[in-house]
């Protein structure tokens, strides 16, 4: 498939809604967050055991560091390194990250919850998503849970894959293959 072919159209009916943005405890939100599900962007496609490290930085940015396996749990360590900037007047729920100068996307966090142990973070027009946990593994009830805010932000939820995060999860029902 061309790396510039649209995917079909949203047919959840709240796809035109806008999504918004949750105020963010920025120290609190930093650390290593695991991609437990996502509707991917072409660099990420394959990846297992895959995660994102968020650390702030002395001059208010944030690096960003996405690192995961290709294909296979004991394949070497990928890793790609952004710098994010909060949007002034977001709560720090909407991130510019530089993917490489000088071009932009924007990352919206319209989930967290209480005990910042899962976050949803979404892309404006809904072709991109993610959810995050900081553990590697989550209960098959607070995933369905996730994916039912996202269901209910307007995501089409049929294009959520759900990322191995341990080699026992390869193959398991609901788990997308990285090959």
């Amino acid at each position: 498939m061309p790396a510039c072919t649209q995917p079909p159209p949203n047919p959840n009916p709240r796809a035109n809604v806008p999504l918004q943005t949750v105020p963010v405890d920025l120290p609190r939100y930093m650390g290593r967050w695991y991609i437990i599900a996502n509707i991917p962007y072409f660099a990420e496609r394959g990846y297992v055991g895959s995660y994102a490290q968020w650390s702030l930085r002395p001059d208010g940015q944030i690096d960003d560091r996405f690192a995961g396996h290709k294909k296979r749990f004991d394949a070497p360590l990928t890793e790609y390194h952004f710098v994010d900037k909060v949007v002034s007047g977001s709560g720090n729920g909407e991130w510019r990250v530089r993917l490489f100068w000088p071009i932009y996307v924007t990352q919206l966090t319209v989930y967290v919850d209480p005990d910042y142990r899962y976050t949803i973070l979404g892309y404006p027009d809904k072709s991109l998503g993610w959810i995050f946990s900081r553990s590697p593994d989550v209960s098959d009830e607070v995933y369905r849970s996730l994916l039912v805010r996202m269901e209910a932000m307007g995501y089409d939820t049929s294009r959520v894959r759900r990322v191995p995060q341990l080699p026992s999860q390869l193959g398991k029902p609901g788990f997308v293959s990285p090959g």
